[in-house]
């Protein structure tokens, strides 16, 4: 099931990142239901987490703004404009399961998971920039939410 996840992941980031590329181009013809249909398409017989992936590209999507005042100030030298748009969605898919999705998998998994895609679709420093932004966050909003329970 671990490797259905990494594909998983894979097709949440590809949806998201065409959806938010789209956006910024000012297509008003872009609908995220057709394009994340589209991209777990090529994939239907070999995902078997399909609400895996359906949970993570909707909450992202619908919490991006929430990610993003969550990663600017771990990532302070960074603004947002700033950042690869790719190495920008890595962060709050590996975010919104750090924080929404704690139930699904470890925090070191998922900051693993995201790392290795930084590796994939990144450029040659993305991995350390993830590794870095991630492990910030979980030092400082993960660990301080685990120690109120």
């Amino acid at each position: 099931m671990a490797s259905n996840r990494h594909l998983g992941r894979i097709i949440a980031l590809q949806t998201l990142y065409e959806v938010d590329f789209r956006l910024s181009c000012e297509d008003k013809d872009v609908k995220l239901d057709e394009v994340y249909a589209r991209n777990l398409g090529r994939y239907e017989k070999t995902v078997k987490d399909k609400a895996f992936v359906k949970r993570l590209v909707y909450g992202v999507h619908k919490k991006r703004d929430a990610l993003d005042k969550l990663i600017q100030p771990i990532a302070p030298e960074w603004p947002l404009s700033q950042i690869a748009r790719i190495d920008l969605g890595i962060l709050r898919l590996a975010l919104y399961e750090l924080t929404e999705m704690d139930d699904v998998a470890p925090p070191k998994v998922v900051i693993n998971e995201a790392v290795e895609l930084a590796k994939a679709f990144g450029s040659d420093n993305s991995s350390r920039f993830i590794n870095g932004v991630l492990g910030t966050a979980y030092r400082t909003l993960i660990s301080q939410e685990e120690k109120k329970k």
